[in-house]
């Protein structure tokens, strides 16, 4: 229930509003759309979506948490810095292989902040083989690449 406005805050309103004109409808009507968004250039790859952790079978929640803090351990480093998206799909494959192989739990790819790559790992490791190795993947903490980094959680060789 909404109570009556007092004659001291009328008369603050009539103050605030002297000079104010009211618009017309028709004005309202005719005013500009905005600009649609830019069209992207051909092969320009989407902005990534907001990283979440999503654990598979084989996860449990608190490795799951440990992972996206920042607080296990990591076996081995991949910098794909300077490389093309064929290099660094290449070497990402390799890196994950030869890390599940050395028996590698959590491992760390560093991508950069922003570019083709950013984009493109992510995507790359629910793809393939990189999906039957990787258990969860989550962007890294600050002091190991923040952003521009993920952590990867593999899968035991069987």
């Amino acid at each position: 229930m909404m109570r009556k406005a007092e004659s001291d805050e009328r008369a603050l309103w009539r103050e605030a509003m002297r000079g104010v004109k009211r618009l017309d409808a028709a004005v309202i009507a005719a005013a500009p759309e905005p600009d649609p968004a830019p069209p992207r250039k051909a092969g320009a790859v989407p902005p990534p979506e907001k990283p979440v952790l999503v654990p598979r079978p084989g996860l449990d929640r608190r490795s799951a948490q440990r992972l996206k803090r920042g607080r296990t351990a990591i076996d081995a480093r991949l910098d794909l810095h300077g490389m093309t998206q064929a290099e660094a799909h290449r070497a990402l494959a390799a890196f994950l292989a030869r890390a599940q192989d050395a028996g590698q739990r959590v491992v760390l790819v560093i991508t950069g902040k922003s570019g083709v790559l950013f984009g493109a790992v992510p995507r790359w490791l629910g793809e393939g083989d990189n999906r039957a190795r990787v258990l969860a993947s989550a962007r890294a903490q600050p002091g190991h690449g923040g952003q521009g980094a993920l952590y990867i959680f593999l899968r035991r060789k069987r």
